[in-house]
């Protein structure tokens, strides 16, 4: 009985820390939004989190470590199911290069993620370790990502040349230029109907340039 009280106790402690390291990271990423991360003090955030210094470092580590862990918790939305089909035919490989054009152009245009870019722009002199950790973890994710389905389209025969640059084709026909209009405000978030037809457009120039090999 004492032994299941004791695992129960401890279920209970172990959620209790995700829920206030939670706190902590969500107090972090308002307080580097609101000051700037180089201006932003590790008391300050603890005082935002309601957590002592102490606990701050034992939960989630010093101030570059809870930028790490805001940029990785994002960039987990852009990570590809490990369960993705391989696509065998081109009509499969349109639907997951338009599904994931279409997931990326969400997630990357919310304003949250929106405001980290804006972060990194702002602190590339002061604190260049921002722009460091969101291109090595953030965009980095949606870059293996699309290496990804590239590979697996180049296995099957359905594409020509190389996964990274096959990626970087396919993302430089998604965005053009609108993340830039974005960053400087220029630009509203777009729909739902406009992300999936902006998605469906770039699958659709990206296909045209890259015909079956062999007219198979």
């Amino acid at each position: 009985m004492m032994i299941t009280v004791s695992q129960s106790k401890e279920r209970q402690e172990g959620g209790d820390e995700a829920v206030v390291r939670a706190r902590i990271l969500d107090a972090a990423f308002a307080a580097f939004m609101k000051s700037g991360y180089a201006a932003t003090s590790t008391l300050e955030i603890a005082t935002r989190a309601r957590v002592s210094k102490r606990e701050l470092y034992a939960l989630v580590g010093n101030k570059q470590e809870m930028l790490v862990a805001c940029i990785r918790e994002r960039a987990k939305r852009l990570q590809v199911p490990a369960n993705l089909p391989l696509p065998h035919d081109r009509k499969t490989l349109t639907h997951i290069l338009s599904s994931f054009g279409t997931q990326l152009l969400r997630e990357v245009t919310d304003p949250a993620v929106v405001a980290v870019f804006r972060l990194a722009i702002a602190e590339a002199v002061q604190a260049s370790e921002v722009a460091q950790t969101l291109d090595s973890i953030g965009r980095e994710a949606s870059r293996a990502a699309l290496r990804q389905i590239m590979a697996g389209a180049l296995a099957s025969g359905l594409l020509d040349g190389r996964p990274t640059e096959l990626a970087e084709q396919f993302s430089g026909l998604l965005w053009g230029t609108f993340m830039v209009s974005l960053l400087l405000g220029v630009a509203e978030r777009p729909s739902s109907r406009e992300i999936a037809t902006r998605a469906r457009d770039a699958t659709a120039a990206f296909l045209k340039l890259h015909p079956p090999p062999n007219g198979t």
